[in-house]
């Protein structure tokens, strides 16, 4: 039976020394209640460091045995990897770079690779663990490698990869010296996910500038595999915070900090201390409030809670510093005998005590400078039951992406922070419970539990997709079957494409002339009478005529456009129009001139950029701008886009080689030896229309195909054909 295993940095149980001895703590964060019904299920498992570095053995088989009963087993890391692949290469080189604060980030050879040593060390505690049928489950940062080392060790795994911070855009991504071992890393799982659609954005660009990897529809054509990658927000356990807040704890915890701080109005500010959460700015937005409307001074407090971290690391402790120094100037300017302006507390609360708190604020401040989702947020909504409240919520956090009934803001902007303060105190209750209303509809209904089962079950449909549209290498075997096939057929259709199929690819189009070594090849096919031999290409019409129209071969041009039998005049597809083309080859031509090597190939009913010679990386940038633009253009033009091997064609929609290759099916439906080769997106079409026993391969490679076989190249190509004679 097939279990699930799930990898992180961190187990969700940390152990600890005590006067008693080693001590384990259940945590409470939001992956750890996540998953808590996944890991502790059936034979599942979940595999992370616990906390604590441990290097006696005898004491790591008791540690190894007590978390065994809970489903978990340790990885045991030394100081020397804490140091050098948790403090050092995660924190300060990846954490500050996917957080936009490269200026904080190390680059240091010796911590990369005690990164890869720690990545590996995990790789073999979970092949221990692991069987071949496994789903394997990685999470963060910490583990961007592990997924490629999983695949090259169980090439047929389930794996998936999740991202819990953000994913930033590919010129911040470009600084960091291992930019494409970190993106291969990741491409080793089957799915990927983020938070957002902006960071699934920032992911694909980057692979495609970086690696050089093809996406369409979230799909990534990664060499000789096919990666899916997906926004999957991540919520909380609504109900657990819904009842926790409900609770005689919470409510008595409510009632203590109300009676301590009187009759004023509460902002709330929970935070780890982090120069990505953006806590000096939000003093300084306050004391601004403070300034321009004087009428909250004495009546409202805000009640600011810091959580402790890495504060010996220069940056952080310069951080607590600039925050202890903006409380304490606010508080001596502004202070009363009866009044304090800032609650500071810098230390960590009680479950219990957060949920009195986020019941008792009235607005709720998370303002992170970037933040991968925020649960804080999401938090304060369930805790309020049916209390009026606002949230004030940072554009650049995840939850601001679903979270649109909370007051929106720039965590950079002093004065828009400070106006918005203003304005969720003196918001009308109605409009505040409308807000809150719909804000806890959605968190309830996308909560934790939604989350993992939403990639867990999209995880199962990208293996299922990978395998259904998987190709198997025409070898040896599958060749002499077709050989004995077609031997026996009285009547055979062969559909080959022309580019990337028959010939070679050339950066110059026209200079991809057929050799007499394909002409020969030709030649023979097409003079065996039960041969129907048909070109099947994007080229125009004119070409292929003045290539091959001396040969007994059928033609079918410009994807579907044209048509010509042998011995016949060519023929077109009905209603179709290219007065369409005055108004989009102005765009084409502005691409031109804008990309140095790109041209433009007009056919009757087609306009085709192509952008071979061109600079790879620029192309492929003006490539995606031009296939956006024509979409845009297309959807009231009846025109269809297609991205091929280093093209974007515009043509009439209606139009493709698979509805042609229809047309010749249906004229010979006495062939019972059928064979479709391609190599594009465009000759997809061609295979969809093959009846299931056609012999349908795709050249180059082993991405995802409707093809049944692959074969790597045109040599290949041609040595199949002459197998066949």
């Amino acid at each position: 039976m097939s279990r699930t295993i799930i990898v992180s940095n961190r187990l969700p149980t940390k152990a600890h020394r005590t006067d008693n001895g080693l001590e384990f703590t259940p945590s409470e964060g939001g992956l750890a209640t996540g998953l808590g019904s996944i890991y502790r299920a059936d034979g599942n498992v979940w595999i992370g460091w616990p906390g604590l570095v441990v290097e006696d053995p005898d004491e790591q088989q008791h540690v190894i045995g007590q978390l065994h009963e809970d489903s978990m087993s340790p990885v045991f890391l030394t100081d020397a990897e804490i140091r050098d692949f948790y403090e050092g290469f995660s924190n300060e080189t990846l954490w500050p770079t996917f957080h936009y604060f490269s200026q904080y980030a190390v680059f240091d050879q010796h911590q990369w690779e005690v990164y890869v040593a720690v990545n590996e060390k995990f790789c073999e505690a979970v092949l221990r663990e692991a069987g071949p049928d496994d789903t394997i489950w990685v999470h963060d940062y910490q583990l961007l490698l592990l997924p490629q080392m999983l695949r090259k060790a169980r090439p047929d795994s389930s794996i998936g990869f999740f991202l819990h911070i953000p994913f930033p855009s590919q010129e911040i991504i470009r600084a960091m010296p291992w930019r494409e071992q970190l993106l291969e890393g990741m491409l080793g799982a089957d799915l990927i996910g983020f938070h957002t659609y902006g960071y699934m954005r920032h992911f694909l660009s980057a692979v495609s500038q970086l690696l050089g990897y093809p996406s369409q529809n979230g799909m990534v054509e990664a060499g000789q595999r096919s990666v899916l990658v997906d926004a999957f927000p991540m919520g909380i356990d609504y109900e657990k915070y819904a009842e926790l807040a409900a609770s005689e704890p919470a409510l008595k915890s409510e009632q203590t900090y109300r009676e301590a701080l009187g009759d004023v109005r509460v902002i709330l500010s929970i935070d780890r201390l982090d120069y990505t959460k953006g806590i000096a700015q939000r003093l300084l937005a306050y004391e601004l409030m403070l300034q321009q409307y004087p009428e909250w001074r004495e009546q409202v407090t805000l009640f600011m809670l810091v959580v402790p971290s890495r504060d010996q690391v220069e940056q952080y402790k310069e951080l607590k510093e600039e925050i202890d120094e903006l409380v304490g100037r606010i508080t001596s300017t502004y202070r009363t005998l009866s009044w304090n302006p800032v609650q500071y507390f810098y230390r960590s609360f009680p479950i219990e005590d957060l949920a009195g708190l986020y019941r008792l604020a009235e607005v709720a401040l998370v303002t992170p400078m970037r933040d991968g989702m925020n649960l804080v947020a999401k938090e304060f909504i369930a805790c309020k039951g049916d209390q009026p409240g606002v949230l004030i919520l940072s554009e650049r956090a995840g939850a601001a992406r679903e979270l649109s009934d909370a007051i929106i803001i720039n965590p950079s902007d002093m004065h828009q922070v400070a106006e918005a303060m203003h304005e969720a105190l003196i918001m009308p209750e109605q409009e505040q419970r409308h807000r809150m209303a719909n804000m806890q509809a959605l968190v309830k209904q996308y909560n934790v539990h939604h989350w993992v089962q939403l990639f867990m079950d999209r995880l199962a449909y990208s293996k299922i997709k990978q395998q259904t549209l998987a190709t198997t290498k025409l070898d040896a075997d599958v060749l002499q079957q077709m050989i004995e096939q077609y031997k026996s057929a009285e009547q055979r259709l062969l559909f080959l494409d022309y580019d990337g199929t028959l010939a070679p690819f050339n950066k110059n189009p026209q200079k991809a002339r057929p050799d007499e070594d394909l002409l020969q090849l030709l030649r023979a096919l097409s003079a065996d009478k039960r041969n129907r031999v048909v070109i099947i290409s994007g080229r125009d019409r004119n070409t292929l005529q003045e290539w091959l129209g001396h040969l007994p071969l059928d033609f079918i041009a410009e994807h579907g456009v044209w048509f010509k039998a042998e011995g016949d005049e060519w023929s077109m597809a009905q209603g179709l129009r290219n007065d369409w083309k005055l108004e989009i080859r102005p765009i084409l031509d502005m691409h031109v001139s804008r990309t140095a090597g790109s041209f433009i190939e007009e056919k009757d009913y087609s306009l085709v950029w192509h952008y071979r010679r061109a600079d790879a990386e620029l192309a492929a940038v003006r490539a995606r701008e031009l296939t956006s633009h024509l979409n845009f253009m297309a959807t009231n033009n009846d025109l269809q886009v297609m991205e091929g091997n280093k093209v974007v064609e515009v043509k009439s929609a209606g139009v493709n080689k698979g509805l042609a290759a229809a047309r010749w099916l249906t004229n010979y439906p006495d062939a019972t030896f059928i064979l479709a080769l391609g190599d594009d997106r465009t000759d997809e079409d061609t295979f969809r229309a093959m009846p299931e026993e056609a012999f349908t391969v795709k050249v180059g490679g082993t991405g995802r195909s409707l093809a049944r076989y692959n074969i790597n190249n045109t040599n290949e190509v041609r040595r199949t054909l002459r197998a066949l004679l």
